[in-house]
């Protein structure tokens, strides 16, 4: 939270909470808040206002930490951050990612895995991969610097520390008054303007009564860390994502650096979802070679033998390490099947993704996936940015950028409404963030939304028109450049 005199930025990493026995991971604990916080103190015409950051994890010690010695492995949490929010967060911000460990990829390969008819959307450095934690440690190391420099009535920085309550100063509910912010250390601040970045279930957005709306999906998003065989694959002219669309929704795999890749494979209801997070760890790699390579059918039937397996309890370890050992030789020969049936062999590199060898243990994790969008983003003295004000299907990559162009509008309405001596506080300060905001994030949230639902059936009159505007788009050049810069965030 900002405090008065300034602003006030709920962060709330992690509070929304982390189911550890369900192999849940939080989605919602993005870097919006520590982005803001730091937009606010590397601006000259803002950096005089008195800026709190609240947060409720130790952000001090696991940011430190990462920063100082990150992990040898990539770590689950990898998101596609555009050129546009790359050059706001090292250019206009002058924070500084780890880039040993992001991978910037030349496009993306886009197949139906019903019909099989490809998009490939290619262009140079399109996208970086960057794991969420190198973005988050990158802004706290730059916090850091700021805070030790900027004095007692700068900037604070309060983790572990959660919000107790927020009320109105006003006797008289009063909309314009100034919140009062009540923190677990006892600390409460009177502040200015209060920022949620606090996620789905965001306090600030319930403080405000801005409305959200929207729909949960009842399909479960699972990533986890992957290691590559590239041994057998000839030279690497450019490294692209790739992403396919199966009956039970869409499996992406993109390139970190090395051998290393990320996965996101999203699955109807939790059932599948909670089957693909049981796999027997050796098997996992092969399923998900299958879902690149391999007909609907051959999944369906993959899926059926786990299931049984599954529900044969009292016979399970037996059963299940002979499925295991069956379906692993199986996916193998038609593998093998369907690449010898390839015209040449160059079509391998060109239309499949690297074979996945192993994935990196414990990093397998799930998340529910859902769509929503605030019918406004700010009111007095409140504004929301990142999850607080909308939430989207990953199939995009487009969360955390929307979130970073959040923080971008919203830094310049207050740069704006300072130089203009307005109150900071003020909707007539704040609107301008949410007319400039709201349809940048409308226009992505309706293309994931849209994607999901006319690739979420094996219907055939669907799947006919789909294959035939995928392949249209493919010829027509303009289509496919407005389909990039949205996914690059406008980049040319």
């Amino acid at each position: 939270m900002v405090q008065a005199g300034g602003a006030v930025c709920h962060a709330a990493w992690g509070s929304e909470g982390e189911d550890e026995d369900d192999g849940r991971v939080d989605r919602g604990r993005g870097p919006a808040g520590l982005t803001l916080a730091t937009a606010i103190k590397q601006n000259p015409v803002l950096a005089h206002y008195d800026t709190t950051l609240v947060d409720g994890a130790p952000l001090s010690e696991t940011l430190t930490r990462f920063r100082r010695d990150p992990p040898i492995e990539y770590t689950n949490r990898v998101v596609s951050v555009t050129p546009q929010t790359l050059q706001f967060l090292e250019g206009t911000l002058g924070v500084q990612l780890d880039h040993a460990r992001m991978q910037p990829y030349d496009g993306v390969y886009v197949s139906d895995g019903v019909s099989n008819v490809a998009l490939d959307l290619a262009r140079e450095e399109m996208l970086y991969m960057v794991e969420i934690l190198n973005v988050q440690s990158s802004l706290w190391a730059k916090l850091a610097e700021t805070e030790s420099s900027a004095g007692a009535n700068g900037l604070h920085l309060v983790d572990q520390c959660k919000v107790e309550s927020i009320e109105s100063s006003s006797p008289d509910g009063d909309p314009t008054a100034w919140p009062l912010v009540k923190l677990s250390n006892g600390d409460s601040y009177k502040t200015r303007l209060l920022v949620g970045a606090d996620g789905f279930n965001s306090p600030v957005r319930r403080f405000a009564k801005l409305n959200s709306r929207g729909w949960a999906y009842d399909t479960f998003g699972l990533v986890a860390t992957l290691k590559l065989d590239t041994a057998h694959r000839g030279p690497v002219h450019k490294l692209r994502g790739w992403q396919r669309f199966l009956k039970t929704g869409p499996i992406a795999h993109l390139p970190l650096p090395g051998d290393n890749a990320t996965l996101v494979w999203s699955t109807s209801g939790g059932e599948l979802s909670q089957l693909l997070m049981d796999m027997d760890p050796e098997l996992f790699p092969h399923m998900i070679n299958a879902a690149f390579v391999l007909d609907q059918a051959d999944m369906d039937y993959y899926f059926d033998q786990l299931a049984q397996a599954k529900a044969q309890q009292q016979e399970q370890s037996t059963r299940r390490g002979n499925t295991t050992a069956m379906l692993i030789e199986d996916i193998r020969a038609r593998i093998n099947d369907k690449w010898d049936n390839l015209r040449d062999e160059s079509e391998i590199d060109e239309n499949f993704p690297p074979q996945v060898r192993a994935v990196v243990p414990n990093t397998r994790a799930r998340f529910p996936l859902k769509l929503s969008h605030a019918d406004k983003y700010v009111t007095d003295r409140v504004a929301l940015v990142g999850d607080a004000a909308h939430t989207t299907h990953p199939l995009a990559g487009q969360g955390l950028n929307m979130g970073q162009h959040d923080v971008e509008q919203l830094s310049r309405a207050l740069e704006r409404a300072t130089l203009r001596g307005l109150d900071i506080g003020s909707l007539l300060a704040l609107e301008p963030f949410w007319a400039h905001s709201y349809p940048f994030n409308d226009e992505r949230l309706n293309l994931a939304d849209r994607v999901h639902k006319i690739y979420h059936t094996d219907a055939l009159p669907v799947v006919a028109m789909r294959s035939a505007g995928l392949s249209l788009i493919s010829h027509l050049d303009p289509v496919k450049n407005m389909i990039l810069g949205t996914l690059t965030g406008g980049a040319k």
